[in-house]
């Protein structure tokens, strides 16, 4: 992950890189209602409990919203920014390849049997999606992002009167999503598809930034986060085992779980990637070419790069690519079976997210400005910058 100012953050790219994969693992599971592979498998194999988070991989939407709070806290915690500056910077990452989705599915349209209605139902999304969840191919989750860009300044400066505002923020949100619940008797949709369900997600990743790092050190904190993890995965493995994200009973769900469900799942991937981040390991670099760090490592933090662009990309392919395999290669109805495939195809596509992150993204990406604002130095202070360094 890199930001404006140079700096390249391996472990974050990692992490956005395991994102990618659940998502990536849940539509080729489960795309079409549950098909090729039922849903709940994972919950029947106790021993590979840790495997719910593939078989409800939709929860890497959680981490890469997180992942997006504890990131720009990161950068712009304590800092003058230019917000219009900023937000140029995230339409010039985010945007190009949005629309590039979106008017391939124009084209699309254009080809269906009813081009006309096709077309306009596009539009319509396309106009509706500043606000509401319906830019196609996950583009939603960035009508998410783009309302937590909006509302980042006040987070910042809530935050840097007092963090306990940040408890405030959400304390509001439980309760908005409780009356919600109270009210209409389910509150998935709004949890999971709006700022109001996200907000959770975001708030606690800047949180996680100002997290002590006698907290994480390297003893206790290991031991901490791998009960954290452990505790995580048992959870999502009873979630799933009851039904998951389309059997609580039925889609939309009235399982009062989801009033607090982005909160369990922010709680433990703030903590997680606090933890991930400050491992000696994974220190920034200025340089994303720098040669620091094992093979694993720079192939996962490729793989993190492009995670963009497989995140929007593969749904044109993935659910061909699982119909293609079970009806005409093997039966991958089996969850176990179905998994390795999953997998592979992950891998087979990254050649054409290599070629989208250099040829969409990349190119827009030059035109960014700087954003943080350096402040003055004060009258009479000395100039060091021609003083050598040892």
């Amino acid at each position: 992950m890199r930001s404006t100012a140079g700096e390249h953050y391996p472990a974050l790219d990692h992490l956005r890189a395991l994102a990618a994969l659940m998502v990536f693992c849940w539509h080729f599971l489960h795309f079409t209602n549950g098909y090729p592979v039922p849903f709940g498998q994972a919950a029947a194999f106790l021993a590979l409990f840790p495997l719910a988070l593939l078989d409800e991989g939709h929860v890497g939407v959680s981490l890469f919203m997180t992942l997006s709070g504890y990131l720009f806290a990161k950068l712009l915690d304590g800092k003058n920014i230019s917000y219009p500056r900023f937000l140029f910077n995230r339409a010039l990452r985010l945007l190009p390849l949005l629309l590039f989705v979106v008017a391939l599915e124009l084209i699309f349209a254009l080809f269906s049997a009813a081009p006309g209605a096709e077309v306009k139902n596009q539009l319509l999304a396309l106009a509706r999606g500043l606000v509401f969840p319906s830019l196609p191919h996950g583009g939603w989750s960035i009508t998410v992002e783009w309302h937590f860009y909006l509302l980042l300044p006040l987070l910042l400066l809530l935050a840097r009167k007092s963090l306990w505002n940040m408890a405030l923020v959400l304390a509001c949100a439980i309760l908005t999503r409780y009356l919600w619940h109270r009210e209409y008797g389910e509150v998935q949709n709004l949890a999971y598809f709006t700022i109001i369900g996200r907000i959770d997600q975001f708030v606690l990743g800047m949180l996680a930034c100002h997290l002590p790092r006698r907290i994480l050190r390297p003893t206790t904190g290991d031991v901490g986060v791998g009960v954290a993890a452990l505790a995580f995965c048992i959870f999502y493995w009873m979630f799933d085992a009851r039904g998951g994200f389309m059997r609580s009973p039925g889609y939309p769900s009235g399982n009062p779980l989801w009033i607090v469900m982005g909160s369990v799942e922010g709680v433990f991937f703030a903590l997680f990637i606090a933890w991930y981040d400050r491992r000696e390991p994974c220190a920034p670099q200025r340089n994303r070419n720098s040669r620091a760090g094992s093979g694993v490592s720079l192939f996962l933090a490729r793989i993190g790069e492009y995670s963009y662009s497989i995140y929007l990309l593969h749904m044109f392919f993935v659910f061909h690519a699982a119909r293609f395999i079970h009806e005409r290669i093997m039966d991958i109805s089996h969850f176990l079976v179905a998994l390795p495939w999953a997998l592979l195809c992950f891998l087979l596509m990254l050649p054409l997210a290599r070629l989208s992150h250099h040829c969409i993204e990349l190119p827009f990406m030059q035109w960014r400005k700087p954003y943080i604002i350096e402040r003055e130095k004060p009258a009479g202070s000395p100039d060091r910058s021609m003083e050598k360094r040892p």
